[in-house]
């Protein structure tokens, strides 16, 4: 546990020299920004994905339910985004544990596309919903000026403590969790459930406590990167392959089931999206996401466990 919170304490603290010493309004400051919001997406994917090894394709669902439940309550009755957060926060997870009750009990690929299909149902509702939603033309935040109380700012440098403190909940919260009781028990279904109900675990109530919980962050996530946007639309937030995939990626890229392995897959996968969108953009359509495919696929092939496995000799769990 000592160790997991002294990544996430130098993590954070090189963000926050980075926000510091940086342009507020340059671009190296956005990535970082950028970097933040993907390995915070990965982790709360990593906790249901990676402790008990239940691939949801279906994390973009939670993640449009916070960035619509916050920008939504924000332009109807001025509530700010802060309170806006957690009340997404609260209705995603709601909503995580009454679709997991028929999903977890599903195995492997059924489970994936069960989700999956969950994902695409709440971006066809929002898209059609317009007097809620703004239907597929979207919403775009407000801009009230500089206000930490509306969560808002004209460069992308104030975002860097928020992005951090936002990183360090969910890290924090992935490190209590794989250290704690739930932890061993979500652990103990991931390798072997018939065993885990033979020895007395509740591998349903279980999963759908680490579901709860991971549809709860991910909503969080989706709040910030609305704030952070000042756009959203259905093909932006519930978008399965920008949102669900990706955060899957991202763990896998980097080591799924341990902390520092949505770390290594955002800086990776980030910074691989940056460099070939600016000097790949113009070229044939298409061959920028082609090569991203490919250099990833030659990743995971190179390094099934994850990039986090060159650089620290840990065991699977805890991290």
């Amino acid at each position: 546990m000592t160790r997991s919170l002294i990544i996430i304490a130098v993590v954070a603290a090189l963000a926050l020299v980075a926000g510091a010493m940086l342009d507020p309004r340059g671009y190296v400051v956005r990535v970082v920004c950028l970097m933040l919001l993907a390995a915070s997406l990965g982790q709360c994917w990593n906790i249901v994905g990676g402790l008990a090894n239940q691939i949801s394709l279906g994390h973009a669902a939670f993640f449009g339910i916070g960035a619509y439940t916050s920008t939504i309550l924000q332009l109807r009755y001025g509530i700010s985004p802060w309170f806006g957060m957690l009340a997404g926060a609260a209705i995603a997870g709601v909503v995580g544990l009454l679709i997991s009750i028929p999903t977890m009990r599903l195995k492997g690929s059924y489970f994936a596309l069960a989700t999956l299909a969950f994902g695409e149902a709440c971006r066809i509702f929002a898209t059609a919903a317009t007097g809620l939603t703004g239907g597929p033309q979207g919403v775009s935040v407000p801009f009230l000026g500089n206000s930490w109380t509306m969560m808002q700012f004209r460069g992308a440098g104030p975002y860097v403590p928020i992005l951090v403190g936002l990183f360090v909940l969910v890290s924090v919260v992935f490190a209590i969790l794989s250290h704690g009781r739930l932890g061993y028990l979500l652990r103990a279904t991931r390798e072997s459930e018939d065993a885990a109900e033979a020895a007395g675990v509740n591998t349903l109530g279980v999963k759908l406590t680490g579901s709860a919980i991971s549809a709860a962050l991910t909503a969080i996530v989706g709040t910030m990167f609305a704030q952070f946007n000042f756009f959203i639309d259905p093909d932006i937030v519930f978008n399965p392959t920008s949102i669900s995939i990706r955060a899957a990626l991202i763990a896998i890229v980097g080591g799924v089931g341990v902390l520092t392995g949505p770390i290594f897959g955002a800086v990776v996968i980030v910074t691989m999206e940056e460099v070939l969108s600016a000097y790949l953009s113009n070229q044939a359509a298409g061959i920028a996401p082609l090569i991203f495919g490919m250099m990833l696929i030659a990743i995971v092939l190179w390094k099934p466990a994850g990039l986090s496995a060159i650089s620290f000799s840990m065991r699977r769990m805890p991290s």
